[in-house]
């Protein structure tokens, strides 16, 4: 990693952590690796959050959060509504845990506590795999380039803050949410959870542990005690994405993170003391998975880290430098991505492969499932190994057939030949026409013959280290069909597809607002839904008392449906 010079910066005191402002980030606080980012990280939280910096946040950057955070909600309560097994399972527990001075769950008036509605609330939104999307990749800061996945599941936490302490208005809870996604989407960018088959939540945990406290008016020690155990005690390994065949802890394994890191802080807010500069901890998952002492380049062999290196024992510093923003556009919430509709992100290429093949092509729809030949899709890694496995083919259930690029490509293919050609005038029109909703992973969508036919049609081809190289500043897929007519359809290689940070093409706030209607629209009756998203659409401006309620509807009347998986 480049490590970024020394005479670039000038020292500023933050609570004895030695942060630096370098002079090439003006807008930003930089944490180098030689100092306690945990401490660092806490500062960083309580400066922002509490306007030291000013007004200095571009207006872009509120409308992203609003639009990011309204778009989980939608994701969750459409999952309640469809009685989903976690989120009902967390929010039943939830409801159990009374508690006057906590926070509320979606749907409900009644306070439980607060880590309880935490676990329920980003359970729900977390459910459909449909919300927000960080790739961890901004080549504009030197180091910051890991590629971490993450989702933006992490918003209930701020919101159950503001419930405790009844005193933060609207602005700055989403003055927090801009926060909370900097800290996580900016560790995301220089340290790589899953090349360690660490499950990628973890840098949401430290973000949520660093901002329900300072919204709390912890310390920031005790906000470095806090994230010390949640790294120290909670570390989840992708065990739990493990199989074909995906269990409930897949999905909720933010929302079980968080509820930890949530307790964690209100431990330490009470006393007790957890690691101290966990960042430089030897035996922490940073600097034991990536050592700063007793390895070189050429030993880096991960039974070599993790065994042989006694080295790493002693002081060190961490891995990285971590840049954090405080003021201008430049924030990491700029960088995530949309998913619009429900698809595992890394398939978002090939979706906008498939829309790009319709339009303009009526000799594709005239065609119809019968008149495809073959379907060829060429993705990079981790696509091609991660959701274009070939055992992916035959899901056996939904939260495996979200995960099945196979799957998604027919039903959206298929939802192309039922629609009218009318309706597929243009990208913004084909995606909201074509958009996949809960009910195309649901039980008769998982056994529908039509969609099982057109799966095995589809092919998958690694496009190699031109592709790869390609990841993540982009999505790079490219498909081909061939028709029985002989003719071969080509989408051309998608880099950015809609909803991706770099498109600038699609009409996001169009395709958002269908999307919500379409998920709000199976969770709550129309009259009470336009008031509820009008709400979430308008926060900036609420109150602390409208903050107690902002997750307030009636639950008595979600729209009744089925339990979606049968």
């Amino acid at each position: 990693m480049r490590v970024l010079a020394r005479h670039a910066f000038r020292r500023a005191s933050l609570g004895g952590t030695c942060a630096r402002a370098f002079s090439a980030y003006p807008h930003a606080v930089v944490l180098p690796k030689d100092s306690n980012q945990a401490l660092g990280i806490g500062q960083y939280a309580i400066d922002f959050i509490n306007g030291k910096y000013g007004e200095t946040v571009d207006d872009k950057v509120w409308e992203r959060i609003e639009m990011f955070h309204t778009d989980s909600v939608m994701c969750g309560v459409s999952a309640l509504a469809m009685k989903t097994n976690a989120p009902t399972v967390l929010r039943n527990e939830a409801l159990t845990y009374k508690d006057s001075k906590g926070a509320t769950v979606f749907g409900s008036g009644e306070k439980v506590s607060p880590e309880k509605a935490v676990v329920a609330n980003a359970s729900a939104v977390r459910e459909w795999d449909s919300n927000g999307t960080v790739f961890g990749y901004n080549p504009s800061i030197p180091g910051h380039t890991a590629g971490e996945f993450g989702h933006n599941d992490f918003y209930p936490v701020v919101v159950a803050a503001a419930q405790v302490t009844g005193s933060i208005d609207g602005k700055k809870a989403l003055r927090a949410m801009i926060a909370s996604d900097e800290i996580r989407g900016r560790l995301a960018e220089v340290f790589s959870l899953k090349s360690y088959k660490i499950d990628h939540v973890v840098h949401g945990a430290i973000a949520s542990a660093a901002v329900y406290g300072a919204l709390l008016g912890a310390t920031p020690e005790q906000i470095e005690s806090a994230i010390g155990m949640a790294v120290a005690h909670y570390i989840p390994f992708r065990a739990i994405r493990a199989g074909r065949d995906l269990s409930d802890s897949k999905g909720s394994s933010a929302a079980i993170s968080t509820e930890a890191a949530v307790l964690s802080m209100r431990r330490a807010m009470a006393g007790f003391a957890g690691p101290k500069d966990i960042f430089r901890n030897p035996e922490s998952i940073f600097r034991f998975f990536e050592p700063t002492t007793g390895s070189t380049a050429s030993n880096k062999d991960i039974i070599d880290i993790t065994l042989g290196n006694k080295q790493r024992w002693g002081p060190g510093d961490a891995p990285f430098n971590l840049v954090l923003s405080h003021s201008g556009s430049d924030f990491a919430v700029m960088g995530m991505h949309f998913k619009l509709g429900l698809y595992e992100h890394q398939s978002a290429g090939a979706l906008q492969g498939v829309v790009n093949a319709v339009l303009g092509n009526p000799d594709l729809l005239s065609a119809g499932p019968a008149g495809v030949k073959g379907i060829e899709i060429t993705a990079y890694e981790p696509a091609y190994g991660i959701i274009g496995d070939p055992a992916k083919k035959d899901p056996q259930t939904r939260q495996s057939a979200d995960h099945s690029m196979a799957f998604i490509v027919s039903r959206m293919l298929l939802k192309a030949f039922k629609t009218d050609a009318a309706s597929l005038s243009d990208n913004n029109a084909a995606w909201k026409s074509l958009m996949l909703s809960p009910y195309d992973y649901g039980h008769e969508a998982l056994w529908d013959k039509d969609t099982r036919e057109m799966m095995q049609k589809i092919s998958f081809k690694h496009g190699g280290p031109e592709f790869d190289a390609k990841y993540p500043d982009g999505i790079p897929t490219a498909m081909d069909i061939s028709l029985e007519s002989g003719k071969t359809i080509s989408s051309g290689l998608v880099m950015y597809p809609s909803g991706h940070a770099r498109d600038t093409a699609a009409d996001l706030k169009g395709i958002l607002h269908h999307k919500a209607q379409l998920l709000g629209g199976i969770a709550i009756e129309q009259d009470e839904f336009s008031g509820f998203h009008s709400r979430l659409v308008n926060m900036v401006d609420a109150s602390a008392g409208d903050m107690q309620s902002i997750y307030t509807f009636d639950y008595n009347k979600l729209v009744s449906h089925p339990p979606i998986d049968g």
